[in-house]
């Protein structure tokens, strides 16, 4: 069961599923300039959320590209994260996105997993 809106809901490329203890922000398809916004308001609305987990993913399995406007999202996103309280990872992002994280040098801001 998702916890922020049916599997019927997604957006095309990104859905939020997750329970008690992690919300899971899925991400597919290209990151770009178009699509950073609705990125920021999927995980600013997981992290806000009252009562909600202390574990936030953002899983980059299906992301094929992402630019600098992506990126900054999810920069954003994890300070947000840290004013709250709350810890945010990476899930299995593409060599593309790591290549980016360390060219930028914000691969030391966030923990990747695997799973």
């Amino acid at each position: 069961m998702s916890v922020m809106g049916d599997q019927e809901d997604r957006t095309p490329g990104m859905w939020v599923d997750g329970g008690d203890e992690r919300v899971v922000v899925h991400v597919g398809g290209e990151m770009d300039t178009d699509r950073a916004p609705m990125l920021s308001n999927a995980l600013l609305t997981a992290i806000t959320r009252v009562g909600g987990p202390g574990e936030i993913v953002a899983d980059l399995s299906q992301m094929s590209f992402c630019d600098s406007a992506g990126l900054n999202a999810l920069i954003r996103a994890r300070h947000t994260a840290a004013e709250h309280g709350k810890h945010m990872s990476l899930r299995a992002p593409q060599p593309q996105f790591l290549r980016l994280l360390e060219i930028t040098g914000a691969d030391i801001l966030f923990p990747i997993t695997d799973t």
